[in-house]
Order: structure tokens, then sequence, then C-alpha cells
């Protein structure tokens, strides 16, 4: 960037592609990496041990969990905050305020960069670090898949036993001798014939509604009937 206005630079920075971005998000080498090297900063990769060197978490040195490109931010392993409702969030720092304490050698492409213009005792030793650091990742790797591979079988595990449990019939008790004498039948009580008889009863309503009724048919029936002349 050639302008010194400070508008530009800042448009510049936040609108560069990601391909500049990568080399924006750079941070310093300790002084035994600085004499190793024999370079100031490079940039910050995933698996890069890093020390903090301001803010509220100063001095904490762990693994670079996570890089942001579009954003310029890296997320520490063990630096958190607590939202408002609870839960524990990565805080997002910026590499200018880290320090790179151990260089991740995983990758063949970083290596040869940072090989340039470097002896070859240098290189070599850059190479055995490099194995050791790819032998400890393999190990690691291979033991999360482990654990990944048993939870997934418990998991199959209780999936197969639920289903057996749904498919299994209920199993019904035979019934034996003692049972069956032990539960005998119930027998309905004996209604006495009194009962009877006054169950058969007509009610005092029913035999006056029945009476009403006869007199309303007999009334109906006089009016229907024509009446006979008077004869004179």
């Amino acid at each position: 960037m050639n302008s010194k206005q400070p508008r530009k630079q800042r448009k510049m920075h936040f609108n560069a592609p990601l391909h500049k971005k990568r080399k924006m998000l750079a941070s310093h080498l300790a002084e035994n990496l600085l004499l190793k090297y024999d370079r100031r900063n490079t940039t910050v990769v995933k698996g890069d041990t890093v020390k903090v060197m301001r803010g509220s978490f100063r001095g904490h040195e762990d693994k670079v969990a996570s890089v942001n490109l579009k954003k310029q931010i890296v997320e520490v392993e063990g630096i958190t905050t607590v939202k408002a409702d609870g839960t524990k969030v990565a805080k997002p720092i910026h590499p200018s305020n880290l320090l790179i304490t151990k260089l991740n050698l995983t990758d063949k492409w970083r290596r040869n960069k940072l090989e340039k213009g470097l002896s070859e005792v240098t290189k070599k030793e850059i190479e055995k670090e490099a194995e050791e650091q790819i032998k400890e990742q393999e190990r690691i790797e291979s033991e999360e898949k482990a654990i990944a591979e048993k939870e997934e079988e418990e998991i199959k595990e209780e999936a197969e036993e639920e289903t057996e449990k749904k498919k299994e019939p209920i199993k019904k008790e035979p019934i034996t001798d003692e049972k069956k004498t032990s539960a005998k039948p119930t027998k309905k009580p004996k209604i006495s014939e009194e009962i009877k008889k006054e169950k058969q009863k007509p009610k005092s309503q029913d035999v006056k509604k029945i009476s009403k009724t006869e007199k309303n048919v007999k009334k109906s029936a006089e009016k229907n009937t024509p009446k006979k002349e008077d004869k004179k």
C-alpha cells in the first residue's frame, strides 16, 4: 500500500481478499525461534503454541484452537468468556497480542517456507521435530477414533436391546389348579320375589298418567262422534 491516507489504508485492510488477509494474520516469534529461523514474525496456524502478551489473560500459554481470516481473529484453548445466559464461549484475540513459542510443523508447505535460507543442520532439526509432531498427531487421532467407535457401538447395542424388547411377546402365566380353586366365580346376589313384584308394580305417578290418557282418549272420541238430531 503506497497511500499515506488512513482512510485508504483502513479500506484496503478490511476489504482485502483472503490470500492477502492470510499474510496480515501474523504474530511475533519468541527469542529462541527468532534465532533459529532468522525471522521476526510468521503467520499463525491452528496447532501453534501461543502466549498471550496483553489483556486479562496475559501470561496464558496454550495451543491455537481456530483461526478466522475474515474477522482477523484467533481463538486459544482455555480462554473463554461467559455470556449473559451463562454459557461459556471462546474469547477472540487479535494475533498482534500473541507471541508464538512453538510452531506447528506438520504442514509440508510451511516447513519449506521456513527452511528457505537456513543451514542444513537447522533443516535436519526442523525435519526431526516435524516427524515427532506428526507421530503425536497420529496417536491423538487414533485415540479419538477409538473413543468414537466405542461410543457408536454402545449406541448400537442400546438400540438393538430396545428393538428386541419391543419384538418379544408378552408371556402369559399358565393357570394352575391352585389358581383355579382360588379364583372362584362370583355369584350374583339372589333377588327376592317381593322385590321383583315391587319393581313390576306401576308407580303412583304412572297410574295417574294412564288415567289422564284414558280421559283424553274418551273426550276426543266424544268430539269426533256426530251428534244425533233431536226428533221433533
